[in-house]
């Protein structure tokens, strides 16, 4: 069936103006029609931008979400509109099929903040204690680990171990703001997600001061000061199953800028105020790498097989956490 970009544009014509549309159109039909051609489907996560994410995305979502659906995916190629991680991930989940990041350098401040001889160390150091790596790290340091989270599921992934105490790497606001919420003792890491850790208490104050009565929804790779003075925490996917539930007049996201825009095209009657704290590395994967990525089937990702079996078998525990 021909794509219908008069329709798709309805639906996204509160946050990407006519004259950029029009820009954005052959792309977006190219890359359909070449989706239809090599199998593929694309998975974005939930900070792309609006042309990505309602344009050409087939399964969008948080990094729990993309791991949990990578498993169920029903074609040859997956194209992964996200960092580099995440495509790694993909790749762990369907080691036979061909993985493709249309940006390499789309990589994760938190991903390069720790290594596998970091956690190598921290065993040393702490016999005995399991390490729990969020999904936001490399393959290697997956390999190295007992069992990943997602901010999502970090404090269920935690206690599921039932043990006093785990590592958990490599962000530190995230294990510190988990450790508020259970009686668990967490071993943190020094690691910050360049976009969250920008976020400040006095921003918070300011905006609730112009903006009367908004409700502040922060993620928890903030800072605990952060979380301490919004009205909830907690994941992409929880933020936006909350504007959803409860149809907030006026809300702030306070994460990665592109999220309000992709979750305000559900919600008309909410009003969005953006603080705009843009990701890089997300911002390197557009509609022309994608194009070209699906034409020139580059680039594919690739594990080595030593690492392959350590590292799923890391997320796969973490899937396995219902």
């Amino acid at each position: 069936m021909p794509l219908d970009l008069t329709q798709l544009y309805q639906r996204v014509s509160r946050v990407i103006p006519p004259v950029e549309w029009a820009l954005f159109s052959p792309d977006i039909e190219a890359i359909n029609r070449l989706k239809r051609e090599r199998n593929a489907v694309i998975l974005a996560h939930n900070y792309q931008t609006p042309e990505i994410f309602h344009g050409v995305a087939d399964i969008v979502g948080d990094s729990l979400l993309l791991a949990r659906e990578a498993m169920n995916v029903d074609a040859d190629v997956i194209v992964l509109a996200g960092v580099h991680f995440m495509a790694e991930t993909a790749k762990l989940l369907n080691p036979t099929k061909t993985v493709l990041i249309p940006d390499t350098r789309a990589g994760c401040s938190l991903a390069d903040s720790i290594t596998a001889d970091d956690i190598k160390l921290l065993r040393q150091r702490h016999p005995g204690v399991p390490v729990v790596a969020y999904v936001n790290t490399s393959a290697a340091v997956k390999a190295e680990s007992d069992i990943c989270c997602t901010s999502g599921n970090a404090k269920k992934i935690v206690e599921s171990l039932g043990v006093p105490e785990v590592i958990m790497l490599p962000d530190e606001y995230l294990a510190q703001n988990i450790a508020a919420q259970t009686n668990v003792k967490i071993i943190t890491w020094a690691g910050h997600c360049e976009v969250h850790e920008r976020f400040n208490p006095q921003e918070i104050a300011d905006l609730r001061a112009a903006h009367p009565g908004i409700t502040v929804l922060a993620h928890p790779e903030c800072p605990p000061e952060v979380v301490a003075v919004s009205d909830f925490a907690g994941s992409t996917a929880a933020m936006s199953d909350y504007v959803a539930r409860e149809k907030p007049a006026r809300v702030v996201l306070i994460t990665e800028c592109s999220m309000s825009d992709n979750v305000a095209i559900g919600h008309p009657g909410t009003e969005f105020i953006r603080p705009c704290n843009l990701c890089p590395h997300m911002k390197r994967i557009t509609l022309p790498n994608i194009r070209a990525c699906l034409e020139t089937m580059q680039t594919q990702v690739e594990i080595e097989p030593a690492l392959m079996e350590r590292a799923r078998q890391s997320v796969e525990r973490m899937l396995a956490v219902k």
